[in-house]
């Protein structure tokens, strides 16, 4: 089946996971099975475990990957709520990699009702649309400050006070044409630059779908799975940030403070070791085929 969402590093992640042992490979974000795919026809010993809370990215992916049928295994839901199951249940092999593309799917985006896009007659911004919480609720009932706080920590805008008051000023705000004019009319587009509403967008949708305590939940689960060569891709600075510095904890012996005049704690810690000292990030050749490969970041560590 033709996808309607191009991989990112598909080439770098399957050369990550060069590994044809008998066992599970979890993909935690399967979206349209761009990745898992590719995993399944390069590694014909690899069991999938697919886990995507976008009911039309997993029925997709049932037709897509029914060549691959007797070794596919899906769930719907998201993976911070689903993996501990998961690990529990399928302890009959073991686990060899897990894979998480934490981003926005191009169908998402592209799909004007499912109100990410700048030009979307609606603020929806849910990955799964059967949860309460929408960039509508959150446009439209946050308290001033709440809103600007979202637009600092999750948007890192240097002017999130002025956007947070020209937004509650404009309520109600019905759909993301209407917030993306709103808002670039505090800031003009630099010629070549991103769109002045991109990180009012990016932090309103990561509020709405929990994105950053997901993937602090999802690498904390699979912390203990020995073995296991995990890879992250990430698409801002802020998802980057929590996979470098847990990445960098797991790969540490001693975990005592540092104002410790020695080692207390034993010294035994190491998780495993970083394989990628700087994320990986797409050729050329990929940038021109998809733009949005751009901003991707793979970064990759081996369990032990």
């Amino acid at each position: 089946m033709e996808s309607p969402h191009i991989p990112v590093l598909l080439r770098e992640v399957i050369e990550s996971f060069d590994n044809n042992r008998d066992g599970y490979f979890i993909d935690a974000t399967l979206g349209y099975g761009g990745h898992s795919s590719a995993i399944l026809e390069n590694y014909p010993n690899m069991h999938l475990i697919g886990i995507d809370r976008d009911k039309m990215a997993i029925e997709f992916s049932e037709k897509r990957l029914e060549p691959f049928r007797d070794r596919v295994t899906l769930y719907r839901g998201s993976f911070a709520e689903k993996i501990d199951e998961i690990i529990e249940k399928h302890n009959d092999k073991p686990i060899l990699g897990v894979l998480a593309d934490i981003g926005v799917s191009s169908l998402q985006l592209d799909n004007l009702d499912r109100g990410f896009s700048f030009e979307s007659d609606n603020l929806d911004m849910r990955m799964d649309q059967s949860q309460q919480l929408s960039g509508t609720e959150v446009i439209n009932s946050y308290s001033e400050y709440a809103l600007g706080e979202i637009l600092r920590d999750y948007g890192e805008m240097r002017n999130y006070k002025r956007v947070a008051k020209k937004i509650v000023d404009s309520r109600p705000i019905s759909s993301g044409k209407e917030l993306a004019e709103l808002v670039a009319t505090l800031e003009k587009r630099k010629k070549g630059g991103i769109h002045p509403a991109t990180l009012t967008f990016q932090a309103v949708r990561i509020e709405v779908n929990g994105e950053l305590e997901q993937l602090k939940s999802l690498l904390n689960s699979i912390s203990a799975l020995k073995g296991a060569t995990v890879g992250i891709i990430s698409f801002h600075s802020l998802e980057d940030k929590i996979v470098k510095n847990i990445f960098r904890d797991w790969s540490k012996s001693c975990i005592c403070p540092p104002e410790a005049f020695r080692c207390e704690c034993g010294d035994n810690h190491q998780k495993g070791k970083i394989i990628t000292k700087k994320p990986v990030t797409a050729q050329p050749d990929e940038v021109r085929r998809n733009a949005r490969s751009r901003s991707a970041k793979l970064r990759v560590f081996q369990l032990i």
